[in-house]
């Protein structure tokens, strides 16, 4: 079988797929990032490093650009980034591209799974029916359904093993294919009427988690204006067995998932005009939290007279979140660059990433040994596990975006 895209979620699921006993065909445009993979430098959780050494290792795990080899494979796994624009509307590129070249190259008896998150109706516009018109009988001669990936990135307590995966396929012979192919990989499928509903499951997920997340930040600002600490009360709510959920304030919600995945139920909703104003109002505020952040570190330097030209802020973590080498979609970096734009001299300590781009401030390089006392603010945005942060106590003023240090001479709220 082939995974169709080696990113963060097509390489972890091909491992899964290998250790599973199938033959894994890995397809990705990238030379770069194959060269990557065989060299075994890729950002994976610990555990998942011998995995990959056992699988390049097993000559059942082969690596490749070419499409044309989707023909000889018996199931192909779609799993490709669904990105936003500078706009916020869904971006299609990759998406479309991985499904017309599955199209392109399927064969009676193949099995194809979208796995990336999208809109609902994909499946049936990008793979049903481009083709029907190449004369296939779905759930006879080719099979189709959608399976959403569940793969949190940095977590090591849940494996994508011990999750529950859900399958929806097109026809009740297409569900039968696409669990034959992922039984092994889930602790049980969960399946459910179809295609749609699959993709909604998907979206109706990660939208509950940014909702709640953007009220966590909200609910921060309220304890902050009571003087209490925010933390504290999430974690007592959080002993109520029933109707509670934890969910904690932060800089920002970054990654590839959570800020973005829900514009894929919204764009569509809007277009037709129905109106969702509970998650309209929730990602307005997930966009902006960084701003506000940034916003508030210069007023904490502003109060002390210093200027915003003048003001020397240390950043505490650049990546999206903690225990990851990805910052991609940091909100760390749109901190950073809010800062850049007001005129702050930026400089960042993160022990995970060596260098980053910053708009409006160029390439950053890590303080590797900062001395926060340097620093006209130390504001922290991620927090790594096993990494000591002793350091912070010498900090003069200290703005935790993250709620979870000690430290800082003079602490501030935001």
């Amino acid at each position: 079988m082939a995974v169709l895209g080696m990113g963060y979620v097509g390489l972890p699921t091909s491992l899964a797929l290998r250790e599973a006993g199938f033959r894994v065909l890995g397809v990705d445009i990238s030379e770069r990032r194959l060269r990557h993979i065989e060299a075994g430098s890729v950002d994976l959780l610990d555990r998942d490093r011998p995995r990959l050494t056992r699988a390049l290792e097993s000559g059942q795990f082969g690596l490749t650009t070419d499409l044309r080899a989707l023909e000889a494979v018996d199931a192909v796994l779609i799993a490709v980034p669904t990105p936003v624009d500078h706009d916020l509307n869904p971006d299609l590129r990759a998406v479309r591209s991985a499904c017309a070249s599955a199209v392109e190259h399927a064969r009676a008896g193949q099995t194809l799974i979208l796995t990336s998150t999208t809109y609902v109706g994909t499946t049936r516009d990008l793979l049903v029916e481009p083709l029907r018109e190449r004369g296939f009988t779905i759930g006879e001669d080719i099979h189709v359904a959608f399976a959403p990936e569940r793969i949190n990135p940095g977590d090591a307590l849940w494996e994508q093993a011990a999750v529950p995966r859900v399958i929806g396929g097109v026809t009740s012979a297409c569900t039968d294919a696409a669990a034959a192919v992922l039984a092994a990989t889930a602790s049980k499928l969960h399946v459910v009427s179809s295609v749609e509903a699959a993709e909604f499951t998907k979206l109706q997920e990660n939208t509950f988690r940014a909702v709640n997340l953007a009220f966590a930040n909200e609910m921060a600002a309220a304890a902050g204006f009571y003087g209490v600490d925010p933390v504290e009360v999430i974690d007592a709510a959080a002993t109520k067995p029933y109707g509670y959920l934890p969910h904690y304030p932060g800089p920002g919600v970054g990654g590839h998932c959570i800020p973005v995945d829900p514009y894929y139920l919204l764009t569509p909703l809007r277009d037709a005009g129905v109106a969702s104003p509970v998650v309209e109002n929730a990602m307005a505020s997930v966009a902006g939290r960084p701003r506000s952040v940034a916003d508030r570190a210069l007023d904490i330097t502003g109060s002390r007279g210093i200027a915003d030209a003048n003001a020397r802020v240390l950043l505490v973590g650049v990546a999206y979140k903690p225990g990851v080498e990805d910052f991609r979609e940091s909100p760390a970096l749109q901190i950073a660059g809010r800062l850049a734009a007001r005129g702050a001299q930026v400089s960042y300590h993160d022990p995970l990433i060596a260098e980053v781009e910053v708009e409006g401030a160029g390439v950053l390089h890590n303080v590797a040994a900062p001395d926060p006392s340097q620093y006209d603010l130390v504001l922290v945005a991620v927090v790594h596990p096993g990494h000591s942060y002793e350091y912070l106590a010498d900090a003069e003023h200290l703005l935790d975006a993250t709620y979870k240090t000690s430290g800082g001479k003079v602490r501030h709220a935001l």
